[in-house]
């Protein structure tokens, strides 16, 4: 995912091809009220995560800043789809596309790989990074996927992850404490829900019901902090000399009745 620092039972084995379990623990080994067994993924294109909710052609976009400069990002969720192999099975996830934008200049595109568990957990399949210097591709840092690289498009040097990691629990708590990135020194990253029922305010709206998360890392001494709201997902991040807010979004969260 895009950081502005440069979002279970046991084993059980069924007949349909898509049922997947006996996946490892995830990679981290923080403790929470969080899946800490093998997902099982029946469905895993239909992500309906209250806070990670994915719609295919959906299109949200962010303005702020870092560090006095101005910044930007377009998520794009996409109507394709990728295949990875899990436990000698094979299972499509839902692809995320971020593109972080300085000055109005494209500086990095990502496309994150996402699949919901049927607990409701979404777990995240890994990253293929796209990172650019006046409009040219220098470098894939930070790229990582479950299996390593399968495509010839996947870059040289893309790390291999034995298992998907939690990249957002089904129902989220005060103090629970996950990791969406644990493959040192590729990626790391560790989350904690550090806030819930939350009023955040932003330029595309004001959302009710969110979770603030910190997320640090063992690459950087910096902490950020995320805002997910129902039905939206992110709507601000934050962290020292840098900002992220929602200017607009075709995910809307739902109306009380």
């Amino acid at each position: 995912m895009k950081h502005s620092k440069s979002v279970h039972p046991l084993a059980v084995w069924a007949p349909l091809p898509l049922l997947l379990a006996a996946v490892a623990l995830p990679f981290g080994s923080a403790s929470a009220e969080v899946p800490t067994g093998s997902p099982i993924f029946s469905d895993p294109l239909t992500i309906d995560n209250q806070f990670f909710p994915f719609q295919p052609g959906g299109i949200k976009g962010y303005g702020g800043s870092e560090h006095g400069t101005k910044v930007g990002q377009i998520d794009r969720y996409l109507t394709q789809t990728r295949t990875f192999t899990l436990n000698g099975a094979n299972m499509q996830c839902r692809i995320l596309r971020e593109e972080a934008y300085e000055e109005g200049e494209l500086v990095e595109s990502s496309d994150n790989y996402f699949a919901q568990a049927d607990d409701g957990t979404v777990y995240y399949f890994g990253e293929v990074v796209d990172i650019y210097e006046n409009g040219v591709i220098v470098s894939h840092e930070g790229s990582w996927l479950v299996g390593g690289a399968m495509l010839p498009s996947d870059p040289p040097g893309t790390g291999n992850a034995p298992v998907p990691a939690v990249f957002m629990p089904a129902n989220p708590e005060l103090g629970d404490v996950f990791k969406p990135e644990d493959l040192f020194p590729i990626v790391d990253e560790t989350a904690e829900v550090v806030g819930v029922d939350l009023d955040v305010l932003v330029p595309a709206g004001k959302y009710d019901g969110a979770i603030e998360v910190e997320e640090t890392t063992r690459l950087s001494p910096e902490t950020e902090f995320k805002w997910y709201a129902p039905g939206v997902g992110v709507v601000k991040v934050k962290a020292k000399g840098e900002s992220l807010r929602l200017e607009f979004s075709t995910l809307v969260q739902p109306q009380d009745d």
